[in-house]
């Protein structure tokens, strides 16, 4: 039989052992509680912003609602955009009409409003509707916090607060669609300077081969058609470096018929770079001003050389001629702001798309002096969450 020490012995040793595993266990928690719930509410606003970066629509007010339900701590919440509840998650589908009409006085006014019992009056006799808070998100937009008791302060401001967060997501939304819409401006605006020039001489050139080579001028016929397909399809803001080498390549053929053997193009491309996604049209007016306004002014042979150079998570790009160059003290306020000037409208243009797709710090290196040639030089992420070819 074990003694009474021995008994004593053997349970301060479980006691010991309990409160080692005890102490560990607390030492090993992940997170508080409050941790815990500060993330869950970041994540759920993390998803739902994804959506409602989209605009509000009825896809994205389904999924944006479901999400904002929880943290709002309402029994329904909707979303109302110009008069039509666009998604209603939990409770409140019956007061859709009522909901409707309060959330375009709440717009109207620009201010949030609280509708009790008397001002939700139901035929369903357990009808789980008491309130609701309903803050304007826009210009045409309303949140909808449905509640199955009397609206309290809580619910009230955290209506409020999620309203305004929901209203930064869609002037968001907006923003991008803006910059998107100016982007596409741009490109037809680059179009319609660099084309007629280009145009122009084309076809001179191309006339001068009709009698003596026949040929010669089919093909660059062919080349001049394919080019411009090019610089004037409808979609997309983007493409791949292998398509725009691609077209430069076909408006070098056309200017090398123009200038026989006064211009010399020396390419040097690593084939790992050719699918990097860039802005359409972005090396073609740089190539266009190194040949026209470089090149073209300079007595002899000019020589353009186009390289572009993997650099781990970016793709180096330089366009350089050894042409009549520019004044330096030119550069810097012409990227900043577009002029007049045929010579530079292109260069503005790419840098401020360039800054627009992948931010300011890869914007246009230009290096020149006159009677020393032009360098440019474009840096581009090789991946980038927003850039894609459509």
């Amino acid at each position: 039989m074990p003694t009474a020490l021995a008994v004593t012995a053997l349970i301060g040793a479980l006691a010991a052992a309990i409160w080692a595993v005890t102490s560990l266990r607390g030492r090993q928690r992940i997170a508080t509680e409050t941790q815990r719930a500060t993330y869950q509410v970041l994540h759920a606003a993390g998803l739902a912003a994804e959506p409602l970066r989209g605009g509000l629509t009825p896809s994205s007010a389904a999924k944006a609602s479901k999400l904002l339900r929880p943290l709002v701590g309402s029994t329904g919440l909707a979303l109302i955009e110009h008069g039509t509840v666009l998604a209603l998650d939990g409770d409140g589908d019956h007061h859709a009409a009522q909901f409707t009409i309060a959330a375009q006085r709440a717009v109207e006014g620009d201010r949030a409003t609280v509708l009790r019992t008397d001002e939700l009056p139901c035929e369903l006799l357990d009808c789980p509707v008491r309130g609701a808070v309903i803050v304007p998100v826009s210009s045409t937009g309303a949140l909808v916090a449905v509640t199955d008791q009397h609206p309290a302060p809580g619910l009230v401001q955290a209506a409020l607060e999620t309203g305004r967060w929901v209203s930064a997501q869609l002037a968001l939304a907006e923003l991008d669609a803006s910059r998107e819409r100016l982007a596409r401006a741009e490109v037809r605006a680059l179009r319609a300077q660099i084309s007629p020039h280009f145009i122009y001489n084309a076809l001179t050139a191309i006339a001068s081969f009709v009698r003596t080579d026949p040929d010669r001028a089919r093909e660059l016929l062919e080349e001049f058609a394919e080019f411009t397909r090019y610089s004037f399809r409808a979609h997309g803001e983007f493409t791949t470096l292998a398509e725009e080498l691609r077209s430069i390549d076909r408006y070098l053929t056309i200017e090398r018929a123009r200038f026989g053997d006064r211009l010399q193009v020396r390419l040097r491309i690593a084939p790992e770079v050719l699918p990097v996604t860039l802005p359409f049209l972005c090396l073609q007016p740089l190539v266009e001003n190194a040949v026209r306004h470089g090149l073209s002014r300079k007595p002899g042979v000019g020589n353009l050389h186009i390289e572009a150079e993997d650099a781990g998570a970016e793709c180096h790009i330089t366009v350089e001629d050894d042409g009549v160059g520019m004044d330096p003290e030119v550069i810097g306020p012409t990227l900043a702001h577009s002029d007049d000037d045929g010579q530079h409208v292109g260069l503005a243009n790419v840098d401020e798309r360039l800054r627009a797709a992948f931010g300011d710090q890869f914007g246009l290196v230009v290096e020149t002096g006159i009677d020393a040639g032009t360098r440019v030089i474009l840096r581009i992420p090789k991946f980038h969450p927003k850039v894609r070819v459509t």
